[in-house]
């Protein structure tokens, strides 16, 4: 499945326990449901998403390949699925391809269905439930990932609107960036469908902790866009020891980017944001 080195781009892969958030980031980053509602949920092989009109297909674990129609994909079999296809038009997906992977606990699937598409990747965005963030099985999967795809990857918090005072908010992410330390690019608090709710109003779509996420992701692509220049083997294949550079962690040119990410938005002048993976200076309440 690899592609010609000139071609191919960065390859992130979202990856989390069942109930993190996967679904809602994918309609956040793209603008839309990459999915039928009724399917997102159940159990299905990772989704390969990449820029294209083309029609979806399956890819079998032997290579070869079969139509499928979105309506009719929980008849797929994930045993001898090694992931699903699909083609749109958004604007992220010009720059990279994201590939949304199953729960990694879900007890009616194989970790053999998710682990076999690992080598396809370069970097991770991981998604972790503010209210029982940071699991061990979580920090289990994570610590047999490649040291190339893990300085390279974001942490996301999702639901951190759940967390209601500013004591548990302050005490969840110091544990978790405790317990990570070293193990991400960065770092974000965010609340999803609070991003997805605040339409043209910037306070709240900063506050729900997407502008600070959007702004480092665009310099996370274009960094992973240089390094997947250099070969056309994903990061995921670097032998831990081989030095691979990792994301600056400097705050990115501050810009809104509307749904879906448009390389064209308007740039929009507001307070600097905070340095990749630390709190807003006044965590207050996700509104």
């Amino acid at each position: 499945m690899s592609e010609k080195t000139q071609s191919r781009k960065p390859r992130i892969a979202l990856m989390g326990e069942f109930s993190a958030g996967k679904s809602t980031l994918s309609n956040l980053l793209m603008g839309s449901r990459p999915l039928p509602e009724k399917v997102t949920a159940t159990r299905l092989s990772p989704v390969w998403m990449t820029y294209g009109n083309g029609a979806p297909y399956r890819v079998d674990v032997d290579g070869s390949t079969e139509p499928v129609s979105l309506d009719r994909l929980v008849g797929i079999p994930v045993e001898e699925t090694m992931c699903i296809r699909i083609e749109l038009e958004c604007d992220i997906l010009d720059a990279c391809d994201l590939i949304d992977f199953p729960g990694i606990s879900d007890p009616n699937m194989s970790s053999d269905i998710w682990e076999r598409m690992l080598p396809e990747v370069d970097a991770v965005i991981w998604l972790t439930h503010a209210t029982q963030a940071w699991r061990q099985s979580e920090a289990s999967v994570w610590d047999a990932m490649p040291d190339a795809v893990r300085k390279n990857s974001i942490l996301l918090i999702t639901r951190f609107d759940k967390l209601t005072t500013e004591k548990d908010r302050l005490r969840v992410f110091k544990r978790v960036r405790r317990e990570t330390a070293g193990q991400f690019a960065a770092t974000f608090p965010i609340s999803l469908l609070q991003a997805l709710d605040a339409g043209e109003d910037f306070d709240r779509w900063d506050a729900s902790g997407a502008g600070p996420f959007v702004e480092h992701l665009i310099g996370a692509i274009e960094t992973l866009s240089k390094l997947a220049a250099r070969s056309e083997v994903p990061l995921y294949n670097i032998p831990n020891g081989t030095e691979v550079p990792a994301l600056k962690l400097a705050a990115v040119t501050p810009r809104r980017v509307d749904r879906p990410l448009n390389k064209d938005a308007p740039k929009r002048e507001r307070p600097k944001a905070a340095p990749a993976g630390t709190m807003p200076a006044t965590p207050g309440p996700i509104t």
